[in-house]
């Protein structure tokens, strides 16, 4: 029998969480300001959306970070009666960031990384098609990732709470490769679980100066090797449905149209691809209606933009390491590694 949906997020929620996504990582005093909240409201409210897996903060890879490693959207089909165990033993794998099950098409479409495309081909080749229940396998690499779902956000502050939250972007220095070392691993995989964790607990759990953790994670920040993003059970939010819009485009007009779609408030992920359908668009919309209209919104500014197919999740049940419930809260983490040789 199927438990009672949960109450729906509030406004108050909502703003919170907006907030969260300007400045993951903000006192509970700045948050409180611009959301004209004392600091104690603010954090009972936000510890009490974490104990109930609604809302949490996370690591998400830094722009700079996509030039090191290797992404890809993976098409996974499978043997008849088995996606869902499928997908809960994909769910156990750090390389696997995201997970959804889709309504036609394709069984699940996964976003793989790993830290270069020998390790992708290893886990895509030779051990993603062994798994029991796994019938085909195809991946579509990313050339060039426009935005990924970090950066996206819900508009539930007003404008003057907003500029509170707002900075100028942070200044990239140059990355040379092999920058992620064994700490940062460690550091990542701590802050995976919680992105919030206060310097000084991250120095305990790893065992050194409270300025060493701190000096490291700012290191990563600055570099665009590591952001932070505040996600929630988007169903419970608003945003019930994700719509994966695979397209054709001609490659002179990519520079254009990818940055002109990572402009639309419903974009959550934009990627030019390998494979026939070389541009991926991932949106988060109120309805399945809205699908249409966006459909419509893109064909006409975007003429030369010929979208070739739509799917439609059915459940999500990985989100950037987070494992999902049916209502899209957190009940677990399998921190990434993406650095890891790829096993089963």
């Amino acid at each position: 029998m199927q438990d009672d949906a949960p109450p729906l997020l509030t406004e108050g929620e909502l703003a919170l969480i907006n907030a969260l996504q300007l400045q993951p990582r903000a006192s509970w005093t700045e948050l409180g300001r611009a959301l004209g909240v004392d600091p104690v409201t603010v954090a009972r409210r936000f510890g009490r959306l974490a104990d109930q897996g609604t809302a949490w903060v996370g690591f998400s890879p830094g722009p700079r970070l996509f030039e090191q490693i290797c992404v890809a959207f993976v098409v996974i089909d499978c043997s008849p009666g088995t996606t869902a165990e499928v997908a809960r033993t994909l769910g156990a794998h750090p390389h696997m960031l995201t997970i959804e099950r889709a309504a036609a098409g394709h069984d699940i479409l996964a976003v793989v990384a790993t830290r270069d495309l020998p390790a992708l081909s290893r886990y895509t080749l030779d051990l993603l098609p062994h798994l029991p229940g796994v019938a085909t396998v195809q991946a579509r690499i990313v050339t060039h990732m426009f935005t990924e779902g970090g950066r996206w956000r819900i508009a539930a502050l007003a404008p003057d709470q907003r500029a509170q939250l707002t900075g100028p972007p942070p200044a990239h220095t140059p990355v040379a490769p092999g920058e992620i070392t064994p700490f940062d691993r460690a550091l990542i995989t701590r802050l995976a679980h919680d992105g919030r964790a206060p310097y000084q607990s991250l120095a305990n759990d790893l065992g050194v100066s409270l300025n060493t953790a701190k000096r490291r994670t700012e290191h990563l920040t600055r570099r665009g090797l590591l952001r932070f993003r505040c996600d929630f059970a988007r169903p419970l939010g608003g945003w019930p449905v994700s719509v994966t819009l695979w397209a054709k485009v001609p490659p002179a007009d990519l520079p254009e149209i990818g940055p002109a779609l990572i402009r639309l408030p419903e974009t959550r992920n934009c990627a030019a691809v390998s494979g026939p359908h070389n541009l991926i668009l991932q949106a988060s919309l109120h309805s399945v209606s809205d699908v249409l209209r966006l459909e419509t919104q893109l064909a006409t500014a975007h003429p030369s933009l010929d979208i070739v197919d739509r799917v439609i999740a059915l459940r999500q049940d990985k989100l950037l390491g987070h494992l999902l419930d049916p209502h899209g809260r957190s009940v677990g983490v399998i921190p990434p590694d993406l650095w890891a040789e790829p096993a089963t």
